[in-house]
């Protein structure tokens, strides 16, 4: 069983994230709209590309690429594109990067997914991270679950239909992308839980595998999760999950993932933003305790924004400080803007009834998007 049925059953991101979200949007309050400009368009809008005189959004609800217009609507770049949801530009804005992932409705298995590339004069490349992943599986290497469990752990895990223990298993959900240098790109595959190179030709080749992610049960988190007694001191190497990547201005790259299992008080905030080398793959942690970690953004002079879904906020890390920006249930992606704004995005949500949104946020206030 993948992480995304462990994710599926205590309310994570997976490859089917609209359809968990309704629970965890119910936080508080959205931002107020603004009666001059409205952007309610989007459904799923996992990540934006923010340009001086454009924003880019990938919406998997919507099944699209598409381009804010300055009335809030979106302007359809592609089309009926599966699970959409990474974006971004080349440096000289000729190519157009988006990743795609076909799932199973009723399973919730990714059968498909990839890096479309969209070049000048029609050119159109597609990197199948699917097929990559079927050959490669980079994450075998790393054991998850426990290791040597008794009957009593092993009984308990399968009952609450948690895998027990077993390698990493071939999945591929190429979730966001970042352009690096000499037309090469940055696939953060939570399927896979890797980063993946992949050439203007499209070839693909692994940059780094992300590592697991062990918890020691207590008592109180064993009981929070109706687990027995025998759990407590056992160690779960739950997978990392991969949501976001950014390039630096020092050639690193900054990756947030999830824990690949529950996000609840059951277990507290674990979420995580990575510094990982590009030439040698070895991933250092700059900060946890984030609550659904689905999308950064780097700022200025060594801070960085984290968009956190569950906590329905958008947090500032420094160097030795944290703070919040603002606060917008149903966050999932957060881009810097140009002028030193941010920019972000939420999802629809079902229960309350909300409808997705960009926003434009400056001085901690938040605003509906438009240029």
């Amino acid at each position: 069983m993948r992480t995304r049925n462990l994710i599926m059953a205590a309310g994570g991101l997976s490859a089917s994230l609209l359809l968990v979200v309704p629970g965890v949007a119910t936080a508080g309050p959205k931002p107020a709209p603004s009666p001059e400009i409205k952007s309610s368009a989007v459904i799923a809008p996992f990540n934006l590309d923010v340009r001086r005189n454009s924003v880019l959004v990938a919406d998997g609800g919507l099944n699209l690429v598409g381009k804010l217009k300055k009335n809030g609507t979106i302007a359809t770049i592609a089309a009926n594109q599966p699970g959409a949801s990474g974006v971004a530009r080349s440096k000289d804005s000729r190519w157009l990067a988006f990743t795609t992932t076909v799932s199973n409705p009723q399973t919730f298995e990714n059968t498909a997914s990839g890096l479309n590339l969209w070049g000048p004069w029609g050119k159109r490349i597609y990197a199948d991270t699917y097929a990559y992943e079927t050959k490669k599986n980079p994450d075998k290497k790393y054991h998850y679950g426990v290791k040597n469990p008794s009957k009593c752990v092993s009984d308990a895990l399968t009952a609450m239909q948690f895998p027990v223990s077993y390698q990493g298993q071939i999945d591929s959900h190429a979730y966001s992308v970042a352009a690096l240098k000499g037309g090469r790109w940055v696939v953060a595959d939570a399927g896979a839980n890797a980063l993946f190179s992949v050439s203007k030709s499209g070839k693909i080749g692994t940059l780094a595998v992300l590592p697991p992610q062990p918890f020691t049960f207590d008592a109180q988190a064993a009981s929070a999760l109706g687990l027995p007694d025998c759990f407590i001191d056992v160690t779960y190497n739950f997978e990392s999950v991969p949501t976001d990547v950014e390039v630096g201005r020092d050639g690193f790259l900054y990756v947030t993932t999830l824990p690949g299992g529950p996000e609840s008080p059951a277990l507290g905030a674990r979420g995580k933003l990575w510094k990982v080398n590009p030439w040698n793959g070895k991933a250092t942690e700059i900060a946890g305790g984030f609550l659904g970690a689905t999308n950064l953004a780097i700022g200025k002079k060594g801070t960085f924004y984290v968009a956190e879904l569950f906590a329905g906020t958008i947090t500032k890390v420094g160097l030795g400080t944290r703070s919040t920006v603002a606060s917008l249930p149903g966050v999932v992606a957060v881009e810097t803007g140009p002028d030193g704004s941010l920019w972000a995005a939420t999802m629809a949500n079902e229960d309350p009834k909300a409808p997705g949104t960009i926003v434009k946020i400056v001085h901690g206030k938040a605003y509906p998007a438009g240029t």
